[in-house]
C-alpha cells in the first residue's frame, strides 16, 4: 500500500480492469497510513501530511506501478498554492483523503 499526493493512470499496469475510488475519513487514513510506503513527491506536502496524520510521511519522489490487489491512499490538497517551506495547512485549505483499490 502506498500514500501519495497524486494519482495518474500511468501508475496502473495495463492488465488492470477495475479501479475503485472512495472517500477516506481522516481517522481511517491515519490508521492505514501506518502501513503505507510513501510516494509523496513534494517535500512540503510530505511535511503537511505528517502533521495532519500524526506520523512521519517521508518525501519520496518515486515511480510506482500498481497491479491487482494494490491500494493507494491519496491526500488531495485543496486550497491556495502552497508557499515554499510551509509546515502546516494554510488557513482555508484542507486535505481530502481518497482510497484507490485495483481489481481485476
Amino acid at each position: 500500500m502506498y500514500i501519495t499526493n497524486a494519482f495518474s493512470l500511468n501508475m496502473v499496469n495495463t492488465d488492470v480492469y477495475n479501479i475503485s475510488v472512495a472517500p477516506l475519513p481522516l481517522e481511517a487514513a491515519k490508521k492505514l497510513a501506518k502501513e503505507c510506503q510513501s510516494a509523496v513527491g513534494h517535500a512540503d506536502t510530505a511535511t503537511i501530511f505528517s502533521s495532519v496524520l500524526g506520523i512521519e510521511i517521508p518525501f519520496n519522489r518515486v515511480s510506482i506501478s500498481l497491479g491487482i490487489g494494490d491500494c493507494l491512499i491519496i491526500g488531495q490538497y485543496k486550497g491556495p498554492r502552497l508557499p515554499e517551506g510551509v509546515k502546516e495547512l494554510p488557513e482555508g485549505s484542507r486535505i481530502d483523503w481518497v482510497l484507490i483499490k485495483i481489481y481485476r
